[in-house]
């Protein structure tokens, strides 16, 4: 995802700075031009080489180095760079930039870039809380900076409370979010349903289907990292959410439903990838059910259908997109379900062909619409998301 961003990371004097180097890694493996520029006092903390090793080129620490090339080093840079991320940033490199003062090679860079900034304060607990450092993160933030939230803990200092750097993994998350895709969806609020539902029988049982949720986590992900506002109404799944979303868990067919009424008026696009029961046991036992000799009979009845609501319920200019997973005639069912439930588009995939279906990582679906079929080659499921977004934006 960042293949050709040049991403300058500024390093600055604390201990966290070892976390830093881990996060360079993890931008090399994503492909991206990782540009380290250190303060001095960081390399008391950890080398400018291990720097060098992990990214492949130097690091710079001093503005009048004078193996630099001819041109103005830290305006050249600036010039290239598509986002710039302080890990760790201590108080008085906070303050400094804060108030423009650029007396060395990383704050004169930074003040010359027009880019997206991020920022992550770490630093002893109190000097985090005084008042002028807030007034100098307040600061930063009037003046275009993200500022990340600093972790809580155990400091190395031997303080426990707010300070600490985020781990490197948090990290590459923030910046994927500002500059992974185009923000192409920004300002519109998207409703994500996901993963299954569980139908209790009793205190231990229940039923449910093999869905893992993995297709419409995708499509929830790929729609923030495109800058939408996502709200994403979650099944019982063992996958950690993706972050900068609004998650809402829920366990039945019952829960998920009131959870999609609910948020589905605002919601300018509406993606129900979720694999909902369509029955449910008409009778809840409160105790375990004990097992017999003779066969058992489970009566069920019929849930409240989501998909039909969300068309009967549609408010002018909403986009809703339904799934359909077949195991025969897949094409002719899927247009019937596009049709009775009054949807823009169904995401239609067979499930016994190869690389489609539950648990894996790649999906082969067909878009389904009013005007026309347009069948996708074998694609991992991120890929598919953007193009359901993709194919979703169309409509007006």
């Amino acid at each position: 995802m960042l293949k050709g961003k040049t991403i300058l990371l500024g390093v600055s004097g604390g201990i966290a700075a070892y976390k830093a180097a881990a996060l360079a890694s993890a931008l090399v493996k994503l492909r991206a031009n990782v540009e380290v520029v250190m303060t001095a006092n960081a390399t008391k903390f950890i080398t400018p080489l291990t720097f060098e090793q992990l990214t492949g080129r130097r690091t710079m620490v001093d503005t009048f180095d004078r193996n630099f090339s001819h041109q103005v080093e830290h305006i050249s840079l600036a010039t290239r760079t598509d986002l710039v991320i302080i890990a760790p940033a201590t108080a008085n490199i906070c303050a400094k930039i804060a108030h423009g003062i650029a007396d060395d090679m990383l704050t004169t860079t930074v003040l010359a870039c027009k880019c997206p900034k991020l920022i992550a304060p770490s630093m002893n607990t109190d000097m985090y809380q005084e008042p002028v450092t807030q007034d100098n993160l307040a600061t930063l933030r009037h003046y275009g900076w993200e500022v990340l939230e600093p972790a809580s803990g155990r400091l190395a200092c031997g303080a426990v409370g707010k300070g600490k750097l985020p781990e490197p993994e948090q990290l590459l998350q923030h910046i994927l979010r500002r500059i992974a895709l185009p923000h192409d969806l920004e300002g519109k609020k998207i409703l994500v349903t996901a993963g299954p539902t569980q139908e209790p029988l009793d205190p231990v049982r229940y039923l449910t289907n093999h869905s893992t949720g993995k297709m419409g986590y995708a499509i929830a992900r790929m729609a923030m990292l495109r800058g939408a506002d996502v709200t994403l109404v979650t099944g019982p799944t063992s996958i950690d959410p993706p972050p900068f979303i609004r998650v809402i868990p829920t366990v039945s067919a019952k829960d998920m439903f009131e959870a999609v009424a609910q948020h589905a008026p605002n919601a300018d696009m509406i993606f129900k990838a979720a694999a909902v029961a369509d029955y449910t046991p008409a009778h809840y036992c409160t105790e375990k059910m004990k097992k017999s000799d003779d066969d058992l009979s489970i009566p069920l009845e019929r849930t409240q259908d989501i998909l039909k609501y969300l068309g009967q319920t549609r408010r002018e200019g909403q986009v809703i997109c339904g799934f359909s997973m077949e195991t025969q005639n897949m094409e002719e069912n899927s247009r019937k379900k596009l049709l009775s439930k009054n949807v823009d588009m169904i995401c239609a995939n067979d499930l016994r062909q190869d690389g489609a279906g539950f648990g894996v990582d790649t999906n082969v679906i067909t878009l389904i619409t009013r005007q026309d079929t347009q069948q996708l080659p074998l694609l991992s499921k991120e890929d598919v998301a953007n193009a359901i977004l993709d194919r979703a934006s169309t409509f007006k």
